[in-house]
């Protein structure tokens, strides 16, 4: 399953790299694809559904970033 989201504070691909690795560690999720054009636009395939919050608390072992969810 895979769920469009907005990632702020993204800025360059530095960013990307960091999040992208930061998301991917958690076991439900298999892949992060995250883009600069628009910036911050972000698709997560997950193998079970993981709430906004579940995502929010990975992401927050960096700092600066928010996530939510795009309307499909």
């Amino acid at each position: 399953m895979t769920q469009k989201y907005q990632i702020n504070g993204i800025s360059c691909g530095g960013c990307v790299s960091r999040v992208k690795k930061t998301l991917e560690e958690h076991p439900n999720i298999e892949k992060v694809e995250i883009f600069l054009a628009p910036k911050g636009a972000t698709l997560i395939t997950m193998k079970e559904a993981l709430s906004v919050d579940e995502l929010q608390n990975q992401l927050n072992a960096l700092s600066g970033y928010t996530i939510t969810e795009m309307e499909q």
